[in-house]
């Protein structure tokens, strides 16, 4: 009887110990589990880069040498975006960035199985032609916005232009969130009493001619957070200011490049903040489709100082000079 119990107990410590071992070896490998993380990025340009960078610091920050990138620039070409995201697809990367809509829009039709977030997203539902959209989209999709209130943007043009009475609004066309913001900034301005027009470009080709043609017919250009426009920057400078038409931009970018004023966010604190949700996705098997879309903290309103001091623009002291 005594060898029987000395036996059983003698087993029950074995097992103890193997599954205790079993454990430990389980808590390492998780511990040095590594990530590797795709990043397409539609175009170069201030805003996208400063997403970008936010994102990989905080998720590097997080995650330190378990983590490692792949990042491609689609140089402002959406086929190429679709070439990126295949290949990450085949290179089975542990979660995709996709940075601006289209590049989103690449990845979503890639894949419905490897995470995707999104950065410099403007409105989610648009991108992904969701209906009945919550805030969470139900799919291997999330990520954060670059959206700045759009009644404010109004607002704002209606404070610095009081006399403005035609508001043309100039963006690309083949841009969805561009779309889907000018029709709320024109419902906003028509509310106010003023007439809306607007100006669309295919591309780099066509913007002087469009812009040239607004210049002659508007008051004050309204320009949103349209990524052609911010890739062509110097181009509609070149027009507006010899023009001497005041631009209100829906971002920091555009604003330094050719425009007076903006309401805008910091897309270096979204892409920090979509570094955050990989770190809950990839390290704590966070459910991305239920996680909400996130937003910008705070929205600050600023001026470019040397195209108000060449238009003779006086800026209330509420603003801030862009640096």
């Amino acid at each position: 009887m005594k060898k029987t119990v000395c036996l059983f107990l003698a087993l029950s410590m074995l097992l103890a110990l193997a599954a205790c071992a079993k454990q430990n070896a389980s808590a390492v490998q998780t511990e040095e589990k590594t990530f590797r993380v795709g990043i397409c990025q539609l175009v170069q340009h201030p805003a996208l880069d400063a997403a970008t960078q936010g994102f990989r610091d905080r998720l590097t920050e997080l995650l330190g040498e378990r983590v490692t990138f792949d990042e491609q620039n689609a140089q402002g070409d959406s086929a190429i975006c679709t070439t990126i995201c295949n290949q990450f697809v085949a290179d089975k990367v542990d979660l995709i960035l996709a940075n601006a809509t289209p590049a989103l829009q690449a990845a979503a039709s890639a894949t419905s199985a490897i995470p995707i977030l999104g950065t410099s997203i403007t409105d989610y539902a648009t991108a992904l032609d969701l209906t009945d959209f919550q805030g969470a989209t139900g799919l291997n999709v999330s990520g954060t916005s670059d959206l700045a209130p759009l009644d404010q943007q109004a607002a704002m043009i209606s404070e610095l232009f009081p006399e403005a009475k035609k508001v043309g609004i100039l963006y690309c066309s083949s841009e969805p969130n561009s779309f889907y913001q000018a029709g709320v900034v024109r419902s906003h301005l028509e509310a106010a009493g003023i007439a809306c027009t607007d100006y669309t470009f295919a591309d780099s080709n066509d913007i002087a001619s469009v812009v040239t043609t607004a210049c002659g017919a508007e008051d004050v250009l309204y320009i949103p957070t349209d990524n052609k426009a911010a890739d062509n920057v110097e181009l509609i400078r070149n027009v507006v200011v010899p023009a001497n038409m005041p631009v209100v931009a829906g971002e920091e970018g555009i604003c330094s490049g050719c425009g007076v004023a903006t309401l805008t966010i910091s897309y270096y604190d979204i892409g920090k903040a979509a570094g955050e949700m990989a770190y809950r996705i990839l390290a704590e098997d966070a459910d991305i489709s239920s996680m909400e879309i996130g937003f910008a903290p705070e929205v600050t309103k600023k001026y470019n100082a040397d195209i108000c001091a060449s238009l003779g623009i006086s800026i209330p002291e509420d603003y801030a000079a862009i640096g």
